[in-house]
C-alpha cells in the first residue's frame, strides 16, 4: 500500500515563495504520474501541476511561469516550487500519485497567501 506525506505548507506574503514536498512510501512500479491539486474553500479541487515518471510536465494556466514541479524517481518524491504567490493561490494542496491501477492521495497541506 502506498502512502503519501506532504510537507512545506504555511503562511506567506503575496509575492513570496514556498516549496511543497511529497514523499511516497511503498513500492511503485511502471509508468505513473505524480502531481499536486488544490482546493480552496467553496471551490472544486483543481489540478495545479503534474509530472510523469518519464518527466513530462503539465501545469494549470493559472500557475504557469510561477510554479515548477520536479520529482526524484529514485526517492519517490515530488516537489512543487511556488513563486510570485497570490492570495488566490490560498488553498489546501494535495499530493497525488496515479498508477495504471490505483489513485493515491496525501492528506493535504494548507497554503495561505496573505499580508
Amino acid at each position: 500500500q502506498v502512502q503519501l506525506v506532504e510537507s512545506g505548507g504555511g503562511l506567506v506574503q503575496p509575492g513570496g515563495s514556498l516549496r511543497l514536498s511529497c514523499a511516497a512510501s511503498g513500492s511503485i512500479f511502471g509508468f505513473n504520474t505524480m502531481g499536486w491539486y488544490r482546493q480552496a474553500p467553496g471551490k472544486e479541487r483543481e489540478l495545479v501541476a503534474t509530472i510523469t515518471s518519464v518527466g513530462t510536465r503539465n501545469y494549470a494556466d493559472s500557475v504557469t511561469g510561477r510554479f515548477t514541479i520536479t520529482r526524484d524517481n529514485a526517492k519517490n518524491t515530488v516537489s512543487l516550487q511556488m513563486g510570485s504567490l497570490k492570495p488566490e493561490d490560498t488553498a489546501v494542496y494535495c499530493c497525488n500519485l496515479r498508477t495504471r491501477l490505483n489513485d493515491y492521495w496525501g492528506q493535504g497541506t494548507q497554503v495561505t497567501v496573505s499580508s
